[in-house]
């Protein structure tokens, strides 16, 4: 196996943006430094369930409607 191959494998803190930190292993850094992150799991909509809402982009879905109104949709 080739020598200084793999990066340094050390313990890291992570502070959420809420302010809260724990502790784990990375190759960020050096041993001790602190990940700052901007999104997370706690306030990021992939997470947290966001609201998904139907845009009607030029007016599109209202004119499909209108012209298939009488087909029973």
């Amino acid at each position: 196996m080739k020598k200084d191959l793999h990066p340094e494998y050390h313990m890291i803190e992570v502070k959420l943006t809420d302010g809260t930190t724990y502790k784990t292993r990375s190759t960020y850094g050096e041993e001790g430094s602190t990940l700052v992150l901007d999104i997370d799991p706690s306030v990021h909509p992939a997470w947290t369930g966001g609201n998904q809402k139907l845009m009607d982009a030029g007016g599109r879905v209202s004119k499909f409607k209108k012209k298939y109104e009488g087909l029973g949709f």
